[in-house]
């Protein structure tokens, strides 16, 4: 079977919209983080070799070398996403007849429920860094395709969003608090102030155009 990311968006939005679990959310969700870095690769492609925008040609070709690095991690957790649900799908099918049945399946769950959570967090860290870029291809990039800087820092945000719901399911299910608990506190630093910062951006974009 082929990858995700080998797949046409029509054959991955069918399977999005399918009565399959997988791809889901989690998916989508670093979909939308890989938009963003590839339009902030847009951008910087756009703008580099460009004379009036010659001074900052190598600060551009840094950015590009950082989105293009960002794109291909949230491009792996698209299936990263898939594979750690298929995992959790397998242990919730464990055989539960007998009282070691019961305990193994129940330790197994909350095993790969770990798993679960730290794939959507590295996916909410990946998205705040792609914030992060889309702001300096905003703040630096070719006017003429500064909406596409705009249009990257709302997809970034709303793949952490999205993200950090995954974070938020997966942290109520576990029996470890104290796991969750330094996930949750870890998810709350990334999500500190961001809100504030990409309306910051979406609003010099709109005051560029």
């Amino acid at each position: 079977m082929s990858e995700i990311k080998d797949k046409s968006i029509e054959v991955f939005l069918d399977e999005l919209a399918s009565r399959s679990a997988t791809p889901g959310g989690g998916s989508a969700a670093a979909l939308m983080g890989a938009q963003s870095a590839a339009l902030t690769s847009m951008v910087c492609n756009l703008t580099i070799g460009k004379p009036k925008y010659a001074e900052l040609e190598s600060d551009m070709q840094i950015l590009l070398v950082k989105s293009e690095a960002l794109r291909a991690s949230l491009t792996k957790m698209i299936k990263a996403d898939v594979d750690v649900f298929d995992q959790l799908m397998l242990a919730y099918g464990l055989p539960k007849e007998t009282d070691n049945e019961k305990a193994a399946r129940s330790e197994q769950i909350q095993v790969v429920l770990k798993a679960a959570t730290l794939v959507p967090l590295a996916c909410a860290k990946a998205c705040a860094e792609a914030i992060e870029l889309s702001q300096e291809a905003a703040e630096k990039g070719n006017v003429n395709v500064i909406s596409d800087a705009g249009v990257g820092v709302m997809s970034a945000y709303a793949g952490l969003k999205s993200a950090a719901l995954n974070v938020y399911i997966n942290t109520a299910s576990l029996k470890d608090r104290a796991f969750a608990d330094t996930q949750l506190i870890e998810l709350d630093k990334i999500l500190s102030g961001v809100e504030l910062k990409v309306e910051n951006v979406y609003r010099a974009v709109k005051n560029k155009l």
